[in-house]
């Protein structure tokens, strides 16, 4: 897991690092506290025969070491959290004195057997840290001096090696696991800083996008029909000083242009258009404006789609057509688009195929790291719906968009 203040980590994401790494030095503080008590409760239950004042002097200077490093670990500093994994070798080296001290000197004391107890929680420490290398770090010296220790008290406990090595195993196993633990729990946290990192461009990228749909439908207007009205406004004027039949004729092809721009603008700000002439038609309408804005022949070809036919899955593939088309518009310089709708089973499969410049592979992706969330928005709604939406090369040039979706009939 990356530092809490690693370079390229967004404020949130930082946040929600960090947090993780304190809640793990909590949790981290309050084993060290039991491995404490486990500590403190053996000398007093079974006390070695020899070396009782140097053991106690070791346990009293771990005490206010434990003490001090709590404070230290539940301040939650960023040098806390980077730097904490260190003080599990403090754990281990007392473990190994106590039970060097213990073993060697009194053979004949149970004191030393009930301290390699507490060598398996040192793993368990450095699981908390949510990060494997340090975890790993900590588990293989702790393996390898619980291994030494054994063999130094082996002769004195006259233990079997075989009993010794199935200890050591044990403790690999143990160690093994906690540094798995530590690789998912670390692969969780990723998760969510992901998850957070892409919520902040989405609302970043929302609080900007009612002056973008105004800005759009401005331009649609004045580049549509605007022109149409003031050009009809000119003839009109001209019929009145001449008279003449063909100025009226151009007012009427004016007036109606402009009209049907007006239709297809008013379609693409609210499906309710859906409800009242059903798909085909709405997605006929949208092909004709994306096709007149961006100079392209468009074919929709609906044969397998019944127009009286309503399902929960038509503004989902109404507004995602939209964003494919306006993408052919803006980006594709394409001569010619194909847009199909048909029914697969229990399944509306919906296909935009250009013949423009291409879409790069990781084109979404790359699109919403770089705050343009428009295409993968879409992507998650039909994603959200149990569907999916593909980008692929044309056959021989463009990109072929599909989209498919759930849909039970209305």
């Amino acid at each position: 897991m990356p530092a809490p203040n690693a370079p390229g980590l967004g404020p949130d994401v930082a946040a929600v690092v960090l947090e993780h790494a304190r809640r793990g030095l909590m949790l981290q503080s309050w084993l060290r506290l039991v491995l404490l008590a486990f500590v403190v409760l053996t000398f007093l239950a079974v006390p070695p025969e020899r070396n009782l004042l140097p053991c106690a002097l070791v346990v009293a200077g771990y005490a206010v070491w434990v003490g001090g490093a709590t404070v230290w670990v539940r301040a939650g500093t960023r040098s806390a959290v980077r730097t904490a994994w260190l003080a599990q070798f403090v754990d281990l080296a007392v473990l190994a004195v106590l039970t060097l001290l213990t073993g060697v000197a009194s053979p004949q004391s149970w004191t030393s057997d009930v301290l390699e107890v507490g060598f398996p929680l040192v793993p368990v420490l450095a699981a908390t840290q949510l990060r494997p290398r340090i975890c790993a770090a900590v588990v293989v010296p702790t393996v390898l001096v619980y291994l030494a220790a054994g063999i130094a008290t082996r002769v004195a406990n006259e233990e079997p090696w075989a009993s010794l090595l199935l200890r050591t195993l044990l403790l690999a196993g143990v160690g093994l696991g906690c540094v798995g633990l530590s690789r998912i729990q670390r692969s969780r946290v990723r998760t969510i800083g992901a998850l957070v990192r892409d919520r902040t461009d989405l609302l970043a990228e929302l609080t900007d996008i009612e002056g973008r749909e105004r800005r759009s439908l401005s331009e649609h207007l004045h580049d549509g029909a605007l022109q149409y009205v003031l050009a009809a406004r000119q003839d009109l004027d001209d019929a009145r000083e001449t008279g003449d039949e063909e100025a009226f004729a151009r007012v009427e092809r004016a007036l109606a242009e402009s009209s049907q721009l007006l239709r297809s603008t008013v379609a693409e700000l609210h499906p309710a258009v859906l409800d009242r002439a059903g798909l085909p038609a709405a997605l006929r309408d949208l092909a004709r404006a994306a096709g007149a804005r961006g100079g392209f022949a468009v074919d929709v070809d609906v044969r397998n789609w019944p127009d009286d036919e309503r399902s929960p899955a038509d503004a989902l593939l109404y507004r995602t057509a939209r964003e494919l088309l306006t993408n052919v518009v803006k980006h594709a310089g394409a001569g010619s688009v194909t847009v199909e709708l048909a029914h697969v089973g229990d399944r509306a499969r919906l296909t935009v195929t250009d013949d423009g410049a291409g879409i790069p592979d990781g084109a979404i992706e790359r699109g919403l790291r770089d705050g343009h969330i428009g295409l993968a928005s879409h992507a998650l709604r039909v994603e959200a719906a149990g569907g999916t939406l593909t980008l692929r090369p044309g056959r021989t040039a463009g990109t072929v968009a599909a989209v498919d979706v759930p849909s039970p009939p209305g």
